[in-house]
């Protein structure tokens, strides 16, 4: 993808001799980052939960890059028994994680708990991913330069962590747990960062958004019934957002760029972060609290017992 200023997938660095793996890579920006990640050389792990829509994705992507090295890891993001049982595949066929895209996730859903009790879109979005860096922090601490990238949203400035009503059981709403949720991603990765240095860790936390993509992810947000606010953004989306390729600059760009740093937050750079080529971008006063995020960690750490000892 080529933008007309800016960078873009060209600007990639060769990645032959690394291996990357992400959520949720059988669609939209997952797929899209997976696709160009193979076209500069890497060995990707598709990590997703259905094996028939990967298979399909992978089928697809070998089209457009016949020599890509890919390769299909199940892992439903809203089980913790499902992501051990990944992690625990994964680490009998590699030693070695160049780079986490932490991507997959859902959005706008009407209230539901995972198999594990967490709310649904906290649940999946975060905490599958807490635990999922977690298991694999060993990994990618002992390989050189390795990056975990975890994507956030847009939607973080509307977000508060609800510690005394996680589960938003008094008074929930999708668009409410939505943005905990992003909110909650975008402050793990900052937090992570912090830990990272503390430890004198090599391994670069970076947090991205994509902006505004049309992928599949906010349909569910569409559905007969929805409020007047899905009502609008339903009509307007088409106009105000970029494609799932275009959505995966800032992912591609904190995954590859030797300018993005650990404790960078990348999203688009134009019409208010909407669209255009990545660049680092800031985020809200919020989710910069050091307090609020070392209890979020905290809680994180209580509810998926789930211990980050590479940085302890």
């Amino acid at each position: 993808m080529i933008m007309s200023s800016g960078w873009s997938t060209n600007d990639m660095p060769s990645q032959q001799g690394k291996i990357a793996l992400i959520t949720g890579a059988n669609s939209g920006i997952g797929f899209e980052a997976a696709k160009a990640l193979a076209e500069k050389g890497a060995h990707v792990i598709m990590a997703c939960r259905n094996p028939q829509k990967a298979n399909e994705a992978m089928d697809t992507l070998r089209q457009d890059v016949p020599n890509a090295d890919i390769s299909f890891l199940q892992m439903d993001l809203a089980s913790q028994s499902s992501i051990k049982a990944a992690i625990e595949t994964f680490k009998k066929d590699h030693t070695q994680l160049d780079l986490l895209i932490n991507n997959a996730g859902v959005m706008w859903l009407p209230k539901s708990d995972t198999e594990d009790g967490y709310e649904m879109q906290f649940g999946t979005n975060h905490l599958g991913h807490f635990t999922l860096t977690g298991l694999l922090l060993d990994t990618l601490t002992s390989t050189p330069d390795s990056r975990i990238v975890t994507v956030s949203s847009l939607g973080h400035y509307t977000g508060k962590i609800h510690f005394d009503d996680i589960k938003l059981d008094k008074r929930y709403g999708k668009h409410k747990s939505y943005a905990q949720a992003k909110l909650a991603n975008l402050m793990f990765a900052y937090e992570l960062d912090r830990k990272l240095k503390a430890a004198g860790k090599g391994t670069r936390s970076i947090a991205v958004h994509p902006g505004g993509s049309s992928t599949n992810l906010a349909t569910p947000g569409f559905e007969k019934g929805a409020s007047l606010f899905t009502g609008v953004a339903k009509v307007f989306f088409p106009y105000v957002t970029q494609t799932a390729q275009s959505g995966a600059l800032p992912t591609l760009f904190g995954a590859t760029a030797a300018e993005a740093n650990g404790g960078d937050y990348i999203g688009p750079s134009k019409l208010f972060e909407v669209i255009g080529a990545p660049k680092k971008v800031g985020s809200s006063r919020y989710s910069k609290r050091k307090d609020v995020a070392e209890k979020l960690w905290k809680l994180s750490e209580e509810l998926t017992n789930i211990q980050f000892d590479a940085i302890a």
